[in-house]
């Protein structure tokens, strides 16, 4: 009976939930067969151009190369994109934007909103738990005075934290990554993380998408978000957080 005591006791120390690490070892599992599923039914051929694109031009040679395979190869080239694209949230790397652009280039903007959305939202959440795990110590030390800024925001909005995270995923006021990164930390919860994550890429995804119909038009990243999309996203993003300024003045 003591030694069933002292297994519960720890286990409810641990920082994952069971349904958490449930959906952490999907994710996980999800990542490696998606690998393995590429590699082995992907033809014979020099994939000397798969690397991740850093600069436009990069994405526009992946882009022409990947238009081969698509229309024969749908299914490993849509695993293969999701994969990277969770492995690159997971892991903070930067790039994710180039993702956002091929998505639109190959696969148009319907598809191409859909496949961003569930996997920024998928490598969004394998963050979070991550950080869950092991982002404590990161986190203070490289963005301190940021994380107690979160910090003390996500305190004073406990009771409309849903809109509070909407307007953050809508507007550039805090880096989607260190919402990843951040919000396990300072006691989000994952039903709050997880749908602030889904409504709130949507307008973002849109616009990113979108530009990469008109890949080759583009000059710089500048081009995607001028004044006009800035404009827009932060509009909707306040009218995420009006109801809740409008209940404190009520109050």
């Amino acid at each position: 009976m003591e030694t069933e005591r002292e297994e519960v006791r720890v286990g409810s120390k641990f920082p994952l939930s069971f349904w958490e690490m449930a959906v952490a070892s999907v994710v996980v599992l999800g990542f490696v067969m998606g690998l393995l599923g590429v590699y082995l039914t992907m033809p014979a051929s020099d994939y000397s151009f798969l690397k991740l694109p850093r600069t436009l031009e990069d994405l526009q040679i992946l882009r022409d190369h990947l238009d081969n395979y698509t229309s024969d190869y749908t299914a490993q080239v849509l695993v293969g994109y999701c994969v990277v694209y969770i492995f690159m949230q997971t892991f903070m790397i930067p790039g994710t934007v180039f993702m956002s652009l091929l998505a639109g280039s190959l696969f148009g903007v319907f598809k191409g909103v859909a496949l961003v959305v569930f996997t920024a939202t998928t490598g969004a959440s394998s963050c979070y738990f991550l950080s869950k795990l092991i982002g404590r110590p990161l986190l203070f030390s490289l963005w301190p005075d940021k994380l107690s800024f979160f910090q003390a925001q996500v305190a004073q909005r406990r009771e409309s934290l849903l809109n509070y995270m909407l307007f953050l995923r809508l507007t550039p006021t805090l880096p989607n990554t260190f919402i990843n990164v951040a919000s396990p930390i300072v006691n989000v919860p994952y039903h709050i993380f997880f749908l602030a994550t889904v409504i709130g890429l949507i307008p973002a995804a849109y616009v990113t998408v979108r530009a990469g119909l008109a890949l080759g038009e583009l000059q710089s990243l500048g081009d995607l978000y001028n004044f006009r999309s800035v404009a827009t996203l932060f509009l909707i993003g306040i009218v995420s957080v009006t109801p809740t300024l409008m209940g404190k003045c009520k109050s």
